[in-house]
């Protein structure tokens, strides 16, 4: 057996690197973290879920206060935003965070980090910062980086990404946003309530196009009536830096073209994966432009070689990166046979009502060809959500024909925080009945997962039949109101 300098060598110290970094090194193997980045964290934590939450939640405030009145409170004289306080904010949290993804951290777990840009010399050795290393495994997890359309004129006029949003040193007055993705509406709807004037450039007719339409039209209604300006059905033509504004001239479905101006443009079209430069080519790995190629196990071609998170192309969360982490953890160390199952992969789109998800949606069991029945209960017959005046959003049931849930979807208030108790359900194969059974404390947002899971059951309970059988049994008489 060849003797190599580390059992096991990460690329890429975000979500999935970092987890098998810390699980490896505790399990006992001599482990290698490399990161291109001055700090470890990745995406995540410097240009992603960390401080774009943050962002949002003090938009969130901010639209609070300018709305107190609709909670019986007297209006409060609400000054202008100075977003240099907020992007300190933003920075203080992801500085409390970074002290548990730190170099010293991972040293103690005896971890060693490496930090710059890494190239594979052969199928065993990494070449970083003129120093050559070889493991027995290696786990590529460098993340992916946001696109940027080749359109006319981009190239030449300064925009900006989720790599630079949350370092401004003033609020746009206007903004641009090109794609209507998670990022794009997150973002959008957060600078329109801190006060930017904001437009949404979308090709395609549905805001998050993997979600259900009629989930994602009642937020982009939300979003319409805060001030948000969606341009649906448009293509980018050209743009062009004008000085203090930018100009983007999209084409709209009846081939009409039109003129935007803005301060600020954010494009936010997606995520191209980072393999640029590790020298996959040259050690014959297998990949392409949608990212590397793995098998359940998180395995690519080269069996000691593995591929997670957003790399890979699959499920760009960083939670599913976390998980596949793991998978590669399993099988790259514990030699446990480990299959990576997305059946129920959650996730969470955090505009104002959020919208989260788990299993199928419609869209996804029309695809499949899957007959499936749809149980809904809106969030206005919720008690505590109209205590809150949250009035807005569903929850949406899918079951298959013999009642077995494909997926859960639910827009409104704390939707990511509600669909954790399905998280439960689907991965423990609790039975409907057993949940419809269980008691909820009262007033709770969560009641309504039960309510939905009841609706389903009153069908069958309450049904003529059933009522009929205990009449003849029990000689009940009957309504006694008339009035319907």
């Amino acid at each position: 057996m060849a003797d190599y300098d580390f059992d096991i060598g990460i690329l890429g110290g975000g979500s999935g690197g970092l987890t098998v970094a810390s699980g490896a090194a505790q399990f006992g193997a001599k482990t290698l973290l490399i990161e291109k980045e001055k700090a470890l964290g990745g995406d995540c934590l410097h240009y992603g879920c960390v401080p774009s939450k943050t962002l949002i939640r003090s938009a969130h405030v901010y639209h609070m206060m300018k709305n107190a009145w609709k909670y019986g409170l007297p209006g409060v004289d609400i000054q202008p935003v100075d977003y240099k306080d907020i992007a300190k904010r933003i920075q203080y949290v992801i500085g409390t965070i970074q002290k548990h993804d730190s170099e010293e951290r991972f040293c103690k777990l005896g971890v060693k980090v490496e930090f710059g840009d890494s190239v594979f010399t052969d199928e065993h050795s990494v070449k970083v910062n003129g120093q050559t290393y070889t493991a027995n495994k290696w786990v590529i997890a460098t993340g992916s980086s946001p696109s940027v359309p080749p359109i006319e004129g981009m190239d030449q006029t300064p925009h900006i990404t989720n790599r630079e949003i949350f370092s401004l040193d003033r609020l746009p007055a206007s903004m641009i946003v090109i794609g209507a993705g998670p990022i794009a509406i997150e973002m959008a709807q957060s600078f329109c309530r801190l006060g930017t004037a904001v437009h949404i450039v979308q090709r395609s007719g549905q805001i998050l196009s993997k979600e259900d339409k009629d989930m994602v039209d009642i937020a982009m209604n939300v979003m319409s009536s805060e001030g948000i300006s969606f341009h649906m059905n448009s293509g980018l033509v050209r743009v062009k830096d004008l000085g203090p504004e930018k100009e983007v001239v999209i084409r709209k479905k009846d081939g009409s073209e039109e003129s935007l101006r803005a301060e600020q443009i954010l494009v936010a079209l997606g995520r191209q994966v980072n393999t640029t430069g590790l020298g996959l080519e040259d050690i014959s790995l297998d990949f392409d432009k949608k990212g590397i190629k793995v098998d359940s196990r998180m395995r690519t071609n080269h069996k000691h070689i593995y591929g997670v998170g957003d790399v890979t192309g699959a499920y760009q969360f960083t939670h599913a990166a976390g998980y596949e982490g793991g998978v590669a953890l399993s099988n790259a160390i514990l030699h446990l046979p480990k299959k990576a199952d997305y059946t129920y992969m959650p996730w969470c789109t955090y505009t104002d009502p959020e919208l989260a998800s788990i299993g199928m949606n419609e869209k996804r069991a029309k695809e499949a060809g899957i007959e499936y029945s749809v149980w809904t209960e809106e969030f206005r017959a919720n008690d505590r959500s109209l205590a809150e005046g949250e009035e807005t959003g569903h929850i949406k049931m899918i079951l298959d024909g013999k009642g077995k849930p494909l997926g859960i979807q639910i827009l409104g208030p704390q939707a990511g925080e509600l669909l954790g108790e399905w998280v439960a359900i689907l991965n423990g194969g609790v039975k409907l009945s057993t949940f419809a059974s269980a008691v909820h404390p009262y007033p709770t947002l969560g009641e309504i997962n039960k309510r939905v899971v009841g609706n389903y059951f009153s069908g069958k309970i309450f049904s003529e039949k059933v009522k009929k059988t205990l009449k003849f049994f029990f000689h009940f008489k009957g309504r006694a109101c008339d009035s319907k």
